[in-house]
């Protein structure tokens, strides 16, 4: 066994997070997830339908003109920034908007990693203070959490974050932030990311943070896992 896995967090306070990535990294909390892939496949449908509606205007005005000149050049650009991962926020909305079309329909739930519901049930339980961070819009967030395949978790969580409240999760501002606003001393938290530079940025500030391997991840370099701690599961996250 990696040392790294052999350490054990101490939760006092929690932040964690999950990506939502549209290749081939599996997420930090579910453990499959069809949005992107769907507002991809559903995209081309909406574009022609609902291109003119009261409905869709807003979305397709947020793009820059020059982009939106047909529902074939907007799908264009839309898929381009989807993969290059861009953080646009009219993508981000846009991808709210469709995002509650397939949860409406019931083509979309969240598949979720077995340890995770256990584990915000005894965080909860024990009085610790659950929050996400994500870059996906809090919106986004909380419709992943309602619409889980072990129903609505949005009640387990007391705070949602993403890069227009809290900033970019790749700077310790960010965090330190998030701590400030929720009123708990820096050393009182934990953050937990697939990312490593996250987890440094959070560290940056004196957050404890500590790397999720799952499933599916990508695979750290040594020198990533260098000073981290690797956490396989929350089943085995200790409480204080």
């Amino acid at each position: 066994m990696n040392d790294n896995l052999k350490q054990t967090p101490v939760v006092k306070h929690n932040v964690f997070t999950y990506s939502q990535p549209y290749s081939h990294i599996s997420f930090l909390i579910l453990s499959s997830l069809h949005p992107f892939p769907y507002t991809l496949s559903i995209l081309p449908t909406v574009l022609r339908e609902e291109w003119d509606t009261p409905t869709f205007l807003p979305y397709r005005a947020a793009f820059d003109p020059e982009h939106a000149t047909s529902p074939s050049t907007l799908e264009s650009h839309i898929r381009a920034l989807t993969a290059s991962d861009t953080k646009l926020p009219a993508l981000k909305s846009l991808q709210g908007y469709l995002f509650r079309r397939g949860y409406a329909t019931g083509e979309l739930a969240c598949p979720l990693f077995p340890d995770v519901l256990p584990a915000l049930k005894r965080w909860n339980a024990a009085g610790k203070k659950v929050v996400i961070y994500s870059s996906g819009s809090v919106e986004a967030q909380k419709l992943l959490f309602e619409h889980t395949t072990e129903g609505d978790l949005r009640g387990w969580v007391k705070g949602w974050y993403d890069t227009l409240n809290a900033g970019a999760k790749t700077e310790g501002a960010s965090y330190r932030r998030i701590v400030e606003e929720c009123g708990v001393e820096v050393g009182g938290w934990v953050f937990f990311s697939d990312s490593v530079k996250e987890v440094r940025a959070a560290k940056s500030v004196g957050v404890r943070a500590y790397v999720v391997v799952r499933e599916g991840n990508a695979g750290l370099s040594v020198e990533e896992k260098e000073g981290q701690v690797l956490v396989g599961s929350f089943e085995g996250v200790e409480i204080s």
